[in-house]
């Protein structure tokens, strides 16, 4: 009798412990799981970080139903033409301050190919941002791996591996709705797309806490 009243308290205590310990592990992923707070009347802000999300929730392998059998990967070269453009014109800009400024006016003639070299490659970026670019967050890269496209093909999707997706974005001034639309890369119009909208306020708390799950 003794021993059996000693088992059930070995029992109980047990329990006890194994509850403690998962209150404690409770705790500390509520603690890792910081909410990104930001002030909701910063349009700006606010749209990058919904930017953000949707570029990393379109390279998730939760995307659709296919898992890792269907990997979407980032196209980078028309972003890296742009990373070109910037330090070829920030190139510009060092020769000028500090190689050729201080013979000034000796070398005003090169001074000024450069500084005029500088503002045309800047002005170039800022055309291609405004025209092109436009609402764009990311392009994708056509499907190349055989198994992949099958899929796609018989969820209906028939031109992944032809054409990237363009992943574009629309949030207006004084407005709480954010647009989501994805179409072909590269396709001639009128070319399909896909559209989705929704209120920030799905997202963000009245404090400007931002539930990144929810999205």
């Amino acid at each position: 009798m003794p021993s059996a009243i000693f088992d059930l308290g070995m029992g109980i205590m047990s329990n006890k412990q194994k509850e403690e310990e998962e209150e404690e592990e409770e705790i500390e992923v509520e603690e890792e799981m910081e909410l990104l707070q930001v002030d909701v009347g910063d349009i700006i802000q606010v749209k990058h970080i919904l930017d953000e999300t949707v570029a990393l929730t379109m390279m998730s392998e939760d995307l659709s139903a296919h898992g890792e059998a269907v990997q979407i990967q980032e196209e980078y070269t028309h972003d890296n033409v742009k990373l070109f453009l910037m330090a070829l014109a920030c190139g510009f800009a060092a020769v000028a301050q500090f190689a050729l400024a201080s013979d000034f006016p000796k070398n005003r003639l090169w001074l000024g190919v450069c500084c005029a070299s500088y503002f045309c490659i800047s002005g170039i970026l800022q055309l291609i941002m405004t025209f092109i670019d436009k609402d764009c967050i990311m392009m994708t890269k056509p499907l190349t791996d055989t198994e992949a496209i099958k899929l796609v093909k018989k969820g209906g999707n028939k031109e992944m591996d032809k054409y990237g997706i363009r992943v574009r974005s629309v949030f207006p001034r004084f407005s709480e709705f954010y647009t989501v639309i994805l179409e072909f890369q590269g396709k001639a119009p009128p070319s399909e797309f896909v559209t989705e909208t929704w209120s920030v306020g799905q997202f963000f708390d009245v404090d400007g806490l931002f539930d990144e799950e929810g999205m």
